[in-house]
Order: structure tokens, then sequence, then C-alpha cells
């Protein structure tokens, strides 16, 4: 399987506080990474590297190396083509005050489309993948703030789908829904690993299990182990990862 982004080396640091310390990994086209690990283990200050969130942050400093598409992104990107390929889905979902089409169609627009039929082609399209649609397609036009939490968050994958992204993170996208509500974003993330690369930082270490094809455990700032879900969560390399899976801390 092709390698979509590789890093190496990767530091973090906040005024001098390590955030994350020589991590190096590669995430494959088409999976499902699983991040998983303590608080202040790291694992949000990685999820931000990846689409250079982190350059809005005055105090953060990086160093080491960041490809995507055997591009490095800090050096040969600018970060707006890197947000468009990289998109964050957060913990807590964020509407726009704005109807449920324009909330879809807001990346297209500002992106340059304008004909409103080919907005429709791609809110609808993006509406399906996040499994969206047929709870919505009666009432685009009403507000989205109406909506569920677990249905924001689906709306919030669908408005991310519709810049036609290549890479998808997801900083605990589950953590403020109700089990029926995850399980459906859950449906959908496997239903988008057949076009997109997807990393998933989850607290909830079952849902690491359901989803991921490979899982990271991140402790204290440092990659301690990577692999298959399965291996991962059945015979686990590394004591520490052993541990924290049996709630021996975290």
């Amino acid at each position: 399987m092709v390698e979509k982004i590789i890093i190496e080396n990767l530091c973090i640091d906040y005024g001098g506080v390590h955030a994350l310390k020589n991590v190096s990994l590669s995430v494959k086209e088409h999976e499902i990474l699983g991040i998983i690990g303590p608080a202040n283990s790291g694992k949000t200050s990685f999820l931000r590297a990846l689409n250079r969130l982190n350059d809005l942050d005055l105090s953060s400093h990086l160093s080491g190396s960041i490809y995507l598409n055997g591009k490095e992104i800090n050096r040969e990107m600018d970060a707006e083509e890197v947000r468009k390929k990289v998109t964050m889905v957060f913990a807590l979902p964020i509407p726009l005050p704005m109807s449920i089409f324009d909330n879809v169609a807001y990346g297209p627009r500002r992106h340059g489309t304008k004909d409103r039929k080919r907005l429709a082609e791609i809110v609808e399209k993006s509406l399906k993948a996040g499994f969206l649609w047929d709870e919505v397609k009666d009432r685009l036009s009403s507000s989205a703030m109406k909506l569920s939490g677990g249905q924001q968050q689906r709306l919030c994958i669908a408005r991310t789908l519709a810049v036609e992204p290549e890479v998808i993170l997801y900083d605990e996208p589950c953590s403020g829904l109700d089990p029926i509500s995850t399980a459906k974003v859950e449906d959908a993330m496997r239903e988008l690993k057949s076009r997109y690369t997807q990393i998933l930082v989850t607290n909830n270490v079952k849902q690491a299990a359901r989803v991921g094809d490979r899982v990271a455990f991140f402790l204290m700032g440092e990659l301690v182990e990577i692999d298959e879900a399965n291996r991962i969560f059945t015979a686990p390399k590394d004591k520490r990862t052993n541990d924290y899976l049996t709630g021996r801390f975290g």
C-alpha cells in the first residue's frame, strides 16, 4: 500500500514545553490510522501539525519533516494548499449559522464554484458520503443549528468532504455523541476508506479497535508503538501499551 504521509523526527514544543518528541511514522493511503493515549500525550498536537494549524499558535515551534505525497508540507507547500488537502473534523461540531445546504456549499463557493446546479450536486454527494442525506434531503433550506448533535457532526464531515480533500483528520469526533450517533459516524468513516486517508484521535480505545486498520499509541509526547489494530489490542509489544489498554493508567 502506498504511503500517503511520512513523518520524520517530528518535535513540537509550545514556549519550550515539549508536546512531541522525535515522532516518526507513515500513514498509508486509504487506511484509517487510530491514535490513542492518555491526556497530554501529544495526540492533538500531532494532528494539528499535519494540516499546519500549529502555524496559528505563535508559541509553537516545530522541527522534523512531514511529507504529503512526497512534498514537505512546511517547505514545499503553502498552508492554504495543505489545509485544502488535509482537513479536520473537531470534537465539537461547529455548524455555520446558515442553512444545511449553505453549510456544505460554503467550501466549494470559497474555492470558486458558483454554479447552482454544480453546488447542488456537490451538496448531495457530500451529504450521502456523510450518511446524512436521507435525514435532511427534504429540509436543505432549514437551519443547520436545528440538527441534533450527531447530525451536526455528520454535517461537518460532509462539509469537509465538499472541498474534496485527500486526508481527513478527526479529533475526538464522537466525544459528545450518544452510541447511535457514534455508530453512524463510524459507518461514515468505513465508507470513506475507499476514497480517503483518515487519521482518528480518540480516547475510546474500543472505537480505535472497531474502525482502525492500524493503531498508534502515544505517551508523554512519544510514539510508543504502532501496529495492526488486532495486534495492538491482543498482543502489544510494549508493556506501557498493555498497561494503558488494561486500565493501569490513563
